[in-house]
């Protein structure tokens, strides 16, 4: 059997990672007939076929996928042997894609993008923006900005905490003036709330001394999504309650205002994920240490 060339285990690499041979001539910029025809000629030496394709479907193989992973963990290795010469050699260049759902890229990550890329003109950046479950590994991403309340779960991906974001209790400078501005925790019961859910009616507040509170609320409207809330909320319809990751720009234009401002109500974590080997790759160091710098804290 002839040796492997590595420019066709990449064009494999990225035929699958694309879903075609379309988009992935296009994402390298050379004809699909070259995709294509490398991609028969490594199935040729290998005398296995990799890839079912039709006009309308493209799929791989039972041998195809488990050769795939091998394949891919061949390339992300010679990136990584390239970027030891790169780091001596030049700034961070080459593609990587991050993924985050659409809160977390609204309200933390696309006000850094511009700064991100003056830094790295020649890095190429693929945000994928997405509310659905992200499974890193077998997409092919490089990072992964979570925004969580819980713990996220053991993995064997490389994890690194950015920020927590305290929940604040906010109002329109308009509804205080209207309704008052509420003293005490168990007051908010006399106050119109914005929930994220019909069904939920209670919040549990913690104040910088240490006390808790568990009140129970009048909720006027809900909405699942923290623009929403945030927007109604600034238009004087009731009391809601956002992170700081989303609420910080309302606060300081003072179209929000904080309503009991020395309680809170629990965080959420800004966390980035990794696969272990391409948080090596230099590219993505690159990104990992710019988004520790701007969000940390």
């Amino acid at each position: 059997m002839a040796p492997f060339n590595l420019n066709d285990l990449h064009l494999f690499v990225q035929a699958v990672d694309s879903g075609s041979f379309t988009a992935a001539a296009r994402h390298l910029g050379i004809p699909k007939s070259t995709v294509s025809k490398r991609v028969a000629e490594l199935e040729g030496r290998l005398g296995v076929r990799l890839i079912q394709r039709t006009s309308r479907s493209f799929a791989l193989t039972e041998l195809g996928r488990e050769f795939f992973q091998h394949a891919q963990a061949s390339i992300i290795e010679a990136e990584m042997a390239e970027g030891i010469v790169r780091r001596h050699l030049a700034e961070p260049a080459g593609s990587v894609r991050l993924t985050a759902s659409v809160p977390t890229a609204q309200f933390t990550l696309t006000e850094h993008l511009p700064a991100l890329a003056a830094r790295y003109p020649k890095l190429r950046l693929s945000v994928h923006v997405t509310d659905r479950f992200v499974d890193i590994v077998q997409e092919g991403f490089d990072i992964a900005l979570r925004s969580h309340r819980g713990p996220l779960p053991d993995s064997a991906l490389v994890q690194r905490k950015l920020a927590s974001h305290p929940f604040l209790v906010l109002a329109s400078p308009d509804y205080i003036s209207t309704h008052g501005q509420p003293r005490r925790p168990e007051e908010l019961v006399e106050h119109a709330t914005i929930m994220t859910s019909l069904t939920e009616n209670q919040w549990r507040l913690t104040s910088d001394d240490g006390d808790e509170a568990l009140v129970t609320l009048q909720s006027v409207m809900a909405a699942d999504e923290p623009y929403v809330l945030m927007e109604t909320a600034a238009a004087g319809l009731g009391i809601t309650c956002l992170p700081t990751s989303v609420c910080r720009k309302a606060l300081a234009d003072g179209r929000l205002v904080r309503v009991l401002p020395e309680w809170t109500a629990g965080s959420i974590e800004t966390t980035i994920l990794m696969p272990h080997r391409r948080g090596q790759l230099p590219a993505v160091r690159a990104v990992v240490d710019f988004l520790a710098e701007r969000l940390g804290g």
